[in-house]
């Protein structure tokens, strides 16, 4: 099947933060999700018929987003994948409802070993727990951590998931012929869900990347010449100061104020030793017309 033949999509599975359930993965339960769900369907409302399979899942990893926190104050992490369809008449309304953002929702099934507390780290399994899921203890909100799966089935799509960040995520699509790296650039910068991008987009965004690097590199090089006057001048302006110090100083400087203190440098350079030579030659001057020696 060609690449033109394929749907494919990106969606957030499952993550660590509690859900309506009162229920959260841990961490490492996620990273064994992400072998677990590697090839499994997609179907509706966690259907078992076959006639509602839909899509199937090819790739899967966790991300951590260091940056960005859980209502528990850890690292978020979500187990993200990737799916696919085909591309025929039969799937061509769903295909619409995901880019349109109508099928979004999500919900997994699996089965896990390890069911405990939160707040006391029972074993729920077990029953001997008096904490109740979603009641407040001591400051802390009780839920069950799952952990250890143990097996993965499907992952559906649903009206209301028990994970509220589950679902499709936005896939970057150009609506223009003409379109430019700004839009993608911003999404880059602000957006907090996967992006997908088309091969277009790929080598649209690998070009400005190497274009970026190309000119990155005109500006170390142009720094690194105005670092060395500004040190060299700095020297002859104030020779108390050693070019280390100098150095050290102009490094922590943005470009617009090193070139500022280079130029404050020449001008106190120029009181104590003039830098442009003393001894200039005389312009030539034009020869005089000899009119009065004319015949």
């Amino acid at each position: 099947m060609n690449p033109d033949e394929v749907f494919t999509f990106s969606l957030v599975l499952c993550d660590n933060e509690v859900d309506r359930d009162f229920e959260r993965f841990d961490t490492a339960a996620l990273q064994e999700l992400a072998c677990l769900f590697t090839g499994k369907t997609g179907l509706f409302n966690h259907s078992m018929d076959a006639k509602d399979q839909t899509a199937r899942i090819y790739k899967a990893r966790v991300i951590t987003y260091s940056e960005r926190l859980n209502s528990l104050g850890e690292a978020y992490a979500c187990l993200s994948a990737a799916a696919y369809m085909p591309k025929t008449a039969k799937n061509a309304d769903l295909m619409a409802e995901i880019d349109a953002g109508i099928k979004k929702e999500v919900s997994v099934g699996c089965a896990v070993g390890r069911l405990y507390c939160s707040v006391c780290g029972a074993d729920r399994k077990k029953g001997n727990c008096s904490h109740t899921k979603g009641k407040t203890y001591d400051g802390k909100l009780c839920h069950t951590v799952l952990g250890e799966p143990l097996d993965a089935y499907e992952w559906s799509f649903v009206a209301v998931p028990a994970q509220r960040a589950a679902g499709v995520v936005k896939k970057f699509k150009n609506k223009k012929e003409d379109y430019t790296l700004e839009d993608i650039l911003k999404f880059l910068e602000t957006g907090e869900e996967e992006l997908t991008l088309n091969r277009d987009e790929k080598q649209a965004l690998t070009e400005k990347i190497k274009e970026l690097e190309a000119l990155a590199g005109e500006g170390r090089a142009y720094r690194e010449e105005l670092t060395a006057e500004a040190v060299r001048l700095g020297l002859i302006a104030m020779p108390q100061i050693g070019s280390d110090s100098l150095s050290a100083i102009c490094s922590r400087l943005p470009l617009g104020e090193l070139k500022e203190l280079k130029q404050a440098f020449y001008q106190n350079a120029q009181k104590s030793v003039p830098l442009k030579p003393q001894l200039k030659p005389e312009p030539q001057k034009e020869p005089a017309a000899n009119t009065d020696y004319q015949i």
